[in-house]
């Protein structure tokens, strides 16, 4: 089969990238026995498509508070597969790896792997699981990011360990997915604002609200969004019980300062009363010297002593 020039510059331009990581899928393969087999088709299967993805797009806008997320996800997905599937691979047509070289199709046969369609060029199961991701953290925030790229590294993985795509395919694969999903946001930030511009109009206000009689799940809610009514009066009263434990350690910590306050009076009542009755007790004693004192004085000769003496 004779390659297209763009397919060529691929296999002189990243031929040794290529040829190092699937060689080290294959010993991996080999060393574990193929245990990892099973889980690299059934990781292929969930991707494949993006029909996953697409259901649980499709799923989010069913509901007010993830309605742009699911369009950004769906949006980034469906502008991953335009380019990818209906554009770049028939445009570049490289054969899979597979399809290229006996030493590739005798690893591929080896780990009884399926056999693939198409070209290869990019990876489309990788370019739907970027791009609908992305969107996913663009629009619902990073908590989302360790585990969107988790899930695109497995899948990267599954696609060059069962040999049906080149690594390049998949590196070029990730950076279209980032750039769907990138014109995807772009585009849904658009419809929401002119959706919210013109809210007052039935049709519009019916896109923004529309709501199944339904509660998500409180993984696919925003932490800075309560989930409805009942959330919120929930919340409310949290923050009263909250507010009430915090004015009754207030009046607990009042009440505990007065009684220190008055322990700490009646202690010096008492050490004034103290004070006082030592000191009434000396002037008494005072007292009581001096009239001692002055009856026993001698009198004089020629005083008086008495009428009786006269």
């Amino acid at each position: 089969m004779e390659l297209t020039a763009f397919a060529s510059w691929l296999n002189t331009a990243f031929g040794g990238y290529d040829r190092v990581i699937l060689r080290f899928m294959h010993r991996l393969a080999e060393l574990l026995g193929g245990v990892l087999t099973p889980l690299m088709k059934v990781v292929t299967f969930l991707g494949e498509k993006g029909l996953v993805l697409i259901l649980i797009s499709l799923i989010l806008m069913l509901f007010s508070r993830t309605r742009k997320t699911g369009v950004c996800m769906f949006g980034a997905i469906a502008c991953g597969a335009i380019l990818t599937n209906f554009i770049l691979k028939d445009w570049v047509a490289r054969p899979r790896p597979f399809e290229s070289m006996t030493v590739y199709r005798q690893w591929w046969e080896a780990l009884g792997a399926p056999a693939e369609d198409g070209f290869s060029f990019p990876s489309g199961h990788v370019t739907a699981a970027v791009a609908g991701l992305t969107g996913l953290c663009l629009t619902r925030g990073r908590k989302w990011i360790l585990p969107s790229v988790l899930w695109v590294l497995l899948m990267a993985v599954s696609r060059n360990y069962l040999m049906a795509h080149f690594p390049s395919d998949v590196l070029f694969a990730v950076l279209i997915g980032l750039l769907a999903a990138a014109v995807a946001y772009a585009i849904t930030l658009l419809i929401f604002h002119l959706l919210e511009q013109h809210a007052d109009k039935a049709l519009c206000a019916k896109v923004l609200d529309f709501d199944l009689p339904l509660r998500l799940p409180a993984f696919l809610r925003r932490s800075d969004e309560p989930a409805d009514e009942e959330d919120r009066e929930s919340d409310e009263y949290l923050e009263r019980d909250n507010d009430m434990l915090y004015a009754d350690a207030e009046r607990i910590d009042i009440a505990a300062d007065f009684d220190q306050i008055m322990q700490q009076d009646r202690a010096a009542a008492a050490s004034s009363k103290r004070a006082n009755a030592l000191s009434g007790d000396a002037d008494d004693a005072d007292e009581d010297t001096a009239n001692a004192s002055f009856f026993s004085r001698p009198r004089s000769s020629g005083g008086y002593q008495g009428k009786h003496l006269k």
